[in-house]
Parts: structure tokens; C-alpha cells; sequence
């Protein structure tokens, strides 16, 4: 049966260490002895909007793993002209081995995997985004410097993410709060509260009690272990800027915001960052922020993920 990876809780608990020892191996041996994984396969990327670390993070993955990435653009596809999605996926199907995707509708990769007969995977839609939360955790393992079963190291931490929590990283984190057996809190105005659509996947999962919701960023940070957060204006809001900025800034994580988790605490941020919005330039760039691990690691987390679905 091919095996998706759509949401967080695709991959097991029981799976996750040998994921995560995976994504370590591969960072650790690059260049010198990847196992080609892919070897001989072809794996489409298509996108429905631009990309960053994204795209860069899966055609090198895929090409490092003995695998040829075949971009897509929807505009230059006959997607952009009307055809179906169950026609473009049987049709992506015929020629590629998987299927990497970044879009905007979360029906819409849901309808790729429905009527695709390869893997398909979650590159970020407007309702999550699981690649980046797997290497979040996985920086964090690396912070840790966690031994032998690296997931065992997220147990009962405190990660508390801050701002828009009705975006698709607050959505990812819902559901990974369960799933990693962490305490996850987010923190934001409570017009921008989580979608009850993730809240009810969490509940389905069993998820339910791993996670809260606190408006107060100060009682929020309070102990915490990780401070998270995304912009505020994702692709397509600009014309909010304004608005959102004034109802944001009390959740700015800035120094003083800092100061209130553990004094040990670390800082992580997907990118691109706006200093001065959602993060100030002093924790951005300052001895707490692992963004720039964070973003590298999307690239062996990935590697790990793919080769998983692979194998199946």
C-alpha cells in the first residue's frame, strides 16, 4: 500500500527514533557514505508557490540520494489550465516514483495522495507543515546533545509558540505536542486562536490534553524550554501588515520576553524572519537562536523522511 506523509502523525511514535538516528546518520556521513535510497527514481516537486529552503532542501536531498528531482511549476503544467487533480496525479504517477508538494489548500494534497499511486509528501500547505516541525525537533535533539534514542529527549519539554497561532506551524505543533510527548502552549490574541479543524485532528489522535492555549505571552514563556515563532504576514496578507502588527507586538519575542523562559532556553524560527516584527534582531541573531541549524537540518530530516517512505 503506498504511504503518505500529510500530517505529523503519519509516522508512529514507535518510528520516530529510527527516523531521527537516520536523519543523524545522514548529516553526520554526508558526502562520504549516503545510502542511495532513491537510486534510479525520479521524484516530481511541484509547487503552487514560491520557495526557499524548501526547494533547495528537497532537490539536493533527493539528487544526494541517488534520486533525479523533476521541478514543477503548476503555471507550466496543464494544472494551471484546468486539469484535474486525480487526472495529473494518475498521469504523475506513470512516471515518477514520488511526489513533493507545496501548496495552498490542504484538500488539494489530500486529493493528490487520494488518487496517486507513489508517495506523497507535505512540503507546507496553508494548514501545516510537518517537514519543518520533524527538523525543529530534531535541531532540538541536536541542542540537547541527546544519546541513543534522540525522540526520548523532547519528553516533557516546554515549547511555547507565539503570535498568529492559527497558522499552519501553530496547526503542525498541535498535533506534534502529542506525538513527541511534549507540552506545547500557544500564545497569541485571541482572535487568532487555533483552527477547530486541527483541534479536532488532535483529539482524534488522542492528542487532546498535550497541548494549550494562553494569551498571556508573559504567564505563557514561564518556564519554558523553547520559545517559538513565524512571521506574522505569510505570502498573500501584506495588505494586513499594519493591522496585524498592532494587535502582534505584545508577543514579540524579543530579550525581555526571553529572560522569562529558563535561562537555558532556545530560540527557533522557520524563516524568512522580520527583525523587528516577530522576533527583535537581538534574539534572531543572539547565542539563544538555532535558526540557522534549524534550516540546515530540513535538508537530513528530509533525506530520512523520504527514504522511509521509499522503503514501503
Amino acid at each position: 500500500m503506498t504511504r503518505h506523509f500529510l500530517l505529523e502523525t503519519d509516522f508512529t511514535p514507535n518510528e520516530l527514533p529510527e527516523l531521527f538516528a537516520m536523519a543523524r546518520s545522514f548529516k553526520t556521513h554526508r558526502g562520504n557514505s549516503t545510502p542511495p535510497t532513491l537510486q534510479g527514481q525520479s521524484w516530481g516537486m511541484l509547487f503552487y508557490k514560491s520557495s526557499t529552503r524548501t526547494r533547495i532542501s528537497f532537490e539536493v536531498g533527493i539528487h544526494e540520494l541517488g534520486g533525479y528531482p523533476v521541478i514543477l511549476d503548476v503555471q507550466h503544467t496543464q494544472l494551471g489550465r484546468g486539469e484535474s487533480i486525480a487526472d495529473t496525479a494518475k498521469i504523475f504517477s506513470g512516471y515518477m516514483h514520488g511526489l513533493v508538494i507545496r501548496c495552498y489548500e490542504h484538500a488539494a494534497i489530500e486529493d493528490f495522495a487520494r488518487f496517486a499511486t507513489i508517495p506523497v509528501v507535505n512540503a507546507l500547505t496553508d494548514f501545516n507543515h510537518p517537514c519543518q516541525v520533524y527538523a525543529d525537533c530534531f535541531t532540538l535533539t541536536e541542542a540537547w546533545k541527546a544519546e541513543g534514542d534522540l525522540v526520548s529527549s523532547l519528553k516533557g519539554k516546554k515549547l511555547v509558540f507565539l503570535g498568529d497561532t492559527n497558522c499552519n506551524l501553530a496547526h503542525s505543533w498541535i498535533l506534534a505536542a502529542g506525538l513527541f510527548e511534549m507540552e506545547v502552549v500557544l500564545s497569541g490574541p485571541e482572535s487568532f486562536a487555533p483552527d477547530p479543524h486541527s483541534v479536532a485532528i488532535a483529539d482524534q489522535a488522542g492528542f487532546s490534553g498535550s497541548w494549550s492555549f494562553e494569551p498571556d505571552a508573559a504567564k505563557a514563556v514561564e518556564g519554558a524550554d523553547v520559545l517559538y515563532t513565524d512571521t506574522w504576514v505569510s505570502m498573500g496578507m501584506e495588505d494586513e501588515k499594519e493591522a496585524r502588527k498592532q494587535i502582534m507586538m505584545p508577543y514579540q519575542v524579543n530579550t525581555q520576553l526571553m529572560a522569562k523562559a529558563k535561562p537555558e532556553a532556545v530560540f527557533l524560527h522557520c524563516l524568512p524572519a522580520y527583525a523587528g516584527l516577530e522576533v527583535s534582531q537581538e534574539v534572531l541573531q543572539g547565542p539563544q537562536s538555532l535558526i540557522w541549524p534549524e534550516a540546515e537540518n530540513r535538508l537530513h530530516m528530509q533525506k530520512a523522511i523520504l527514504s522511509a517512505l521509499a522503503a514501503t
